[in-house]
């Protein structure tokens, strides 16, 4: 090919690169120069809603939140097909946080959003002794809960497992450990039971071998913000706050005791969440 054929198909091409930019530019002169687009743009700071970063406090860590802005171009196009401004069409989009919890695998989350007027349940499955019934109270009131399942017990019981499956399940450990390869495989077995890829770890207090482990497994490791030993209806009732992870032991205590928490918990205007929506920083959940 000769040199000024060569030279004749780059001009076409920037020729036509050209115009295409003209023309983009020519469309939003326009559109920025009707009136719904500048009624858009007038009423869109008192809608704005700045994200809030996650805080890191050491080797803690607490969720943030997703901010709101006027989507402009999507509340345009709705309201050029209204034929006028109309602010109940605003559309909006998310801004998310500068500082996530999702970039963030080596410290230990301990409790949602604080904005959140609401709390999780969390169970430590190793038994299953009180578990059938603390698993129904639950389900009687429509409660949604996180299980963490020793993976031994989840070969063990399979059919508790999956009578376990309307809630959300997490991977605790594997016969209270923490060796790779055995957790590893659980998270697997896990999985092929729920159809769920697993998110959490669970650790009491700061276990360097749980974080370490979960961490490189690209698994945010929670540790509760009420961790309740025998006595769960005072316990809570003294602890309660906005966003709280709430442990509960399976034992006799909270078999008992689990009714009446929860319409504790109710009366105080809190709602109840998995914890995959308590630690969600999306600015709807």
């Amino acid at each position: 090919m000769s040199i000024k054929k060569i030279c004749h198909i780059v001009f076409v091409l920037l020729l036509v690169l050209f115009s295409f930019y003209y023309t983009n530019k020519s469309i939003e002169l326009i559109r920025n120069s009707d009136p719904i687009m500048k009624e858009i743009k007038k009423s869109e700071q008192k809608y704005k809603v700045e994200a809030k970063n996650a805080q890191i406090i050491g080797n803690k860590i607490i969720p943030g939140k997703a901010g709101k802005e006027v989507d402009q171009n999507e509340s345009y196009k709705k309201m050029k097909q209204y034929g006028t401004y109309n602010e109940s069409l605003t559309a909006f989009k998310e801004t998310t946080p500068t500082i996530s919890l999702d970039e963030y695998y080596d410290k230990f989350v301990v409790s949602g959003n604080l904005d959140k007027k609401s709390v999780a349940l969390v169970f430590q499955v190793t038994k299953d002794q009180n578990l059938i019934n603390i698993m129904n109270t639950l389900k009687e009131k429509e409660i949604p809960a996180t299980f963490f399942l020793d993976g031994l017990f989840i070969e063990n019981n399979l059919e508790v497992v999956k009578n376990l499956s309307s809630f959300e399940l997490e991977l605790l450990s594997y016969d209270n450990r923490y060796e790779e390869i055995y957790f590893n495989s659980a998270l697997n077995y896990l999985n092929s039971i729920t159809g769920k890829e697993p998110k959490y770890c669970y650790s009491d207090y700061d276990q360097k071998e749980v974080i370490e482990l979960c961490s490189k497994l690209k698994l945010h490791t929670i540790t509760p913000t009420i961790k309740v030993g025998n006595y769960p209806y005072r316990e809570i009732k003294s602890k309660l706050s906005n966003a709280a992870i709430i442990s509960l032991p399976i034992n006799s205590s909270t078999e008992i005791e689990l009714s009446s928490v929860i319409d504790y918990i109710k009366t105080r205007g809190y709602t109840f969440l998995t914890l995959e929506q308590l630690l969600n920083e999306s600015s709807d959940k």
